[in-house]
C-alpha cells in the first residue's frame, strides 16, 4: 500500500466515522486530527467562556457566507452552532 493511501486511510476525521452527528467532530475525529496535524483541538464549550465567544463569532460569519447552509437546519454548520449553544 502506498503512502498516499495509507496517510488518506487514516485521515479519520475528513470520514463519517470521525464526525458527530451532532456537528463538528467526535473524539476519535479530534484525536486523528491532532495526531496527522500537529495540533491541539479541544472539544465544544457550550457552557461558555472565551473559546466559545470566539466561534460563536466565527461561525456568525460563516452564515452571512454561506446563507444556504445558513437556511438549512441539518447543515454541518448548523448543527456544530447548537452544539456550542451559539
Amino acid at each position: 500500500m502506498s503512502d498516499r493511501i495509507r496517510k488518506l486511510r487514516s485521515q479519520l476525521w475528513t470520514r463519517k466515522e470521525g464526525q458527530d452527528p451532532d456537528g463538528g467532530l467526535n473524539a476519535a475525529g479530534r484525536a486523528s486530527y491532532n495526531r496527522e496535524n500537529d495540533a491541539n483541538l479541544k472539544p465544544p464549550q457550550p457552557e461558555g467562556g472565551p473559546r466559545r465567544d470566539s466561534f460563536c463569532a466565527r461561525s456568525a460569519g460563516q452564515m452571512k457566507m454561506w446563507p444556504e447552509a445558513a437556511e438549512d437546519p441539518d447543515s454541518r454548520l448548523r448543527k456544530a452552532r447548537r452544539a456550542w449553544n451559539c
